[in-house]
């Protein structure tokens, strides 16, 4: 019996050393392979690891941000929304709610909080994951949601906490917050908390209150499910829940919570798009110009820059307070001019076209089909032309743009193509003669339906606007001045001279000649027989060789006939050349880029302006009071006075009553299809063209298709609203006067009568007599 229990006491003994021999030898294989596991996953055997560079420089996909010059952004370029915002431009109450929410133990652990893990893996993850904020950068920042399949996803994981950890080695806690707070994903477009705080909000984060702050923070754990512009009643809730950890963590009283939880979610919500917000136009202006720019500035290592991701910021020389001014502008007069448009067309059976035959509306038509997105998808899924044709004649639901907003319809095609025809157009450019900064640039009335950019993509013929490079040419080469004298009458040029095939003989559209009249009377009258004379003393040639000096890109043709206007140049073109009168003579290029910063802040381009002499002082003085004389007592004298004159119900904000010096010039071209005024104080240019995308759509009458009518206006509204901002210093002084100036400009007028009238009943003269 003895025998036999020391044979099970010794049987025991061995089992337990056996086991528990087991037991080690698991123990330490297991941390022997979690150990190689780790070491071969830091290694990058399971997939590649961030580099140390990687890491201080990871891969964020930052959108590059378009900067005012009074610090507004203005739009981006982006394939995500975000801009990186740094840690001291984000309030307290956001960061202690991410804290409180997300990790409350962020500033004692290295990047794993053990404890949460631990009580993670025993409840098998049922309620939720342990990952720390530190954890949730690197899955962001590195490879993303990772895989569902379970061994997969352990390496993920490993990978994961392996990155957390050099992460905290790399930053400092509020480093990693930043980052953190810069790679989610607020969806409606915000990706950041920066876009977040735009899109939602309508204000920088810095500016963000408890409650907005908990708002977005209870967003991070599902930001489709807690998204606060579809499921408010959810948002509310778990923003509530937001707040009672902030209670729980110590940085809210009970009693504060129980207010702001009372509080219902108030959004400013504004998607962020291409199509929409400010300076719609010039932005997708400078988009085509960065493409460039990328191939002919790289970076140190020969890449190109991407203008998606690279969050690169392009500060421009845009004034946002001028180019809202300049939108208001444009959209308020347009609005009220569209209006008598639309009267007028009333009863035009081919409407908005007007004289011309069938076979050229056709052409519009079909030419504008061809122009379609409609087209050019049917077109790559290979239908024929005369299916494509068809389907423009099917009625179909569509959303139209119109002055009261969108508008849901039913019309064909073709209907909306010949609807849109009807819409007069606008291009506006505000420019800083002594910089060559441009301060204001809108393009067309709504970027979203008409994208065509009337400042800087669409050259329109100028009219009389060409007038002033014409006396320009005779004051320099001929050394003629403003008081000086000519005769208002028929006038001809023979065929043969100056290259005219044919007899040339302009008139002034309402068949009157008035004598004897001063250069500044008859460029305030816009007076063509004189701009003819003038032209045939200096020849076509040095007029040509002028307006190359003074900007202008476009080709002209060396015919005595450009002297009335019969040239296609664009605003901003035309914007430019008038600012060489107003720097006294020299040339600058129009600067749109004051300089662009890569994301961490370095100066990578400063654009250098171009300049050159084009007229000594004394010349461009004396066009500026030749062109003072027009606003004086001539087509831009309502700019002055008090009521009066045809069509006053269309010349929106008037009466103006500037009493400050105005330099301009309107300018009216064939049948009215195109209306300019561009007009001058010593610090700012601004020229307006108005006009209908076809040029046979049109106002059938002078009354409301001129310069004075359609351009006018629009310039006139705008420096109101321009003066009455103060902060903006436009100037109201008399243009610099050059020391010892010798030309005769101050000529004698008649006096003007006691009671303030609008001279400008008298249209002005247009240029139905360009016999080209």
């Amino acid at each position: 019996m003895a025998q036999k229990t020391n044979t099970q006491n010794k049987s025991q003994v061995k089992d337990i050393k056996y086991y528990s021999k087991k037991f080690w030898k698991l123990f330490f294989y297991t941390l022997g392979g979690l150990f190689l596991f780790f070491l071969f996953a830091s290694w990058g055997l399971f997939g590649k690891m961030p580099s140390f560079e990687d890491l201080e420089n990871p891969d964020s996909n930052l959108a590059t941000e378009i900067i005012s010059s009074d610090g507004v952004t203005l739009g981006k370029f982006y394939n995500e929304n975000r801009t990186a915002i740094k840690y001291k431009d984000l309030p307290k109450s956001l960061v202690d709610a991410l804290v409180s929410t997300e990790d409350e133990r962020f500033y004692e652990h290295s990047g794993i909080d053990a404890r949460r893990t631990f009580g993670a893996a025993l409840k098998l993850g049922k309620d939720g994951g342990a990952s720390t904020i530190t954890q949730q950068l690197a899955k962001n920042l590195f490879h993303g949601e990772g895989s569902k399949f379970l061994p997969f996803r352990i390496v993920q994981k490993a990978k994961e906490w392996i990155i957390a950890i050099r992460l905290e080695r790399q930053y400092t806690k509020q480093e990693i917050i930043a980052l953190y707070l810069n790679q989610v994903d607020f969806v409606n477009g915000a990706v950041g908390i920066r876009s977040a705080a735009k899109v939602y909000f309508s204000k920088e984060p810095r500016d963000l209150t408890v409650e907005e702050s908990a708002l977005l923070v209870g967003m991070l754990t599902n930001p489709s499910r807690f998204n606060p512009n579809r499921f408010p009643e959810r948002a509310l809730k778990r923003r509530n829940i937001v707040l009672g950890q902030l209670v729980r963590n110590k940085h809210l009283e009970e009693s504060a919570k129980k207010i702001l939880e009372k509080k219902p979610i108030k959004l400013n919500f504004h998607p962020e798009s291409h199509l929409d917000g400010t300076a719609t136009y010039f932005r997708e202006y400078l988009r085509d110009y960065m493409k460039n720019w990328v191939k002919e500035n790289k970076k140190p290592d020969g890449e190109e820059y991407d203008i998606y991701g690279d969050g690169l910021k392009i500060y421009t020389t845009i004034d946002s307070k001028i180019q809202e001014h300049a939108e208001e502008a444009v959209l308020a007069h347009m609005k009220n001019l569209q209006e008598e448009f639309w009267i007028q067309q009333k009863g035009n059976k081919n409407a908005p076209f007007i004289n011309i035959t069938d076979a050229e509306t056709d052409k519009i038509i079909k030419q504008a089909m061809k122009n379609s997105e409609r087209w050019r998808i049917l077109k790559a899924d290979e239908k024929t032309d005369e299916e494509i044709i068809a389907s423009f004649s099917k009625k179909t639901k569509m959303t139209v743009f119109t002055w009261k907003g969108e508008r849901d319809t039913i019309m064909t095609p073709l209907d909306s193509i010949r609807y849109y025809k009807h819409f007069l157009q606008a291009g506006l450019m505000s420019m800083e003669p002594q910089t060559g900064q441009v301060k204001a640039w809108v393009g067309g009335i709504n970027y979203k339906y008409f994208q065509y950019d009337h400042v800087g993509q669409g050259a329109r013929q100028v009219g009389s606007t060409f007038k002033p490079f014409v006396y320009a040419t005779a004051i320099e080469q001929l050394g003629m001045s403003p008081c000086d004298t000519i005769i208002d009458g028929p006038f001809m040029i023979r065929k043969g001279r100056h290259h005219v095939t044919e007899d040339w003989e302009p008139r002034n559209s309402d068949q009157k000649y008035r004598g004897m009249v001063t250069l500044k009377k008859a460029l305030a009258n816009s007076i063509n027989t004189i701009s003819a004379k003038l032209i045939d003393k200096t020849g076509p040639e040095a007029v040509v060789e002028l307006t190359k000096k003074l900007g202008v890109t476009t080709e002209i043709p060396v015919q005595p006939a450009i002297a009335l206007g019969a040239v296609d140049i664009t605003v901003q073109d035309m914007v430019a050349a008038y600012s060489t009168f107003a720097n006294q003579g020299v040339y600058i290029k129009p600067q749109f880029i004051s300089r662009i910063e890569d994301k961490n802040g370095a100066i990578i381009y400063e654009p250098v302006p171009e300049s050159h002499d084009v007229l000594n002082k004394d010349v461009a003085f004396a066009v500026i009071k030749l062109l003072e004389g027009v606003t004086e007592g001539g087509s831009g004298e309502r700019l002055r006075t008090e009521g009066g004159g045809s069509g006053d119900n269309r010349w929106t904000g008037y009466p103006y009553m500037f009493k400050n010096p105005i330099a301009g010039k309107t300018g009216t071209t064939q049948n009215q299809s195109d209306g300019w005024f561009i007009g001058m104080v010593p610090n700012l240019v601004t020229g307006v063209w108005v006009g209908c995308e076809d040029r046979s759509a049109r106002f059938k009458s002078i009354t409301y298709g001129q310069g004075a009518t359609a351009a006018l206006p629009v310039w006139g509204y705008f420096m109101e609203k321009c003066y009455e901002d103060k902060d903006l210093q436009i100037s109201t002084d008399e243009f610099e006067r050059p020391d010892n100036f010798a030309i005769k400009v101050d000529c004698w007028t008649a006096p003007k009568p006691s009671v303030a009238t609008d001279s400008t009943d008298t249209e002005e003269q247009n240029t139905d007599e360009f016999g080209l």
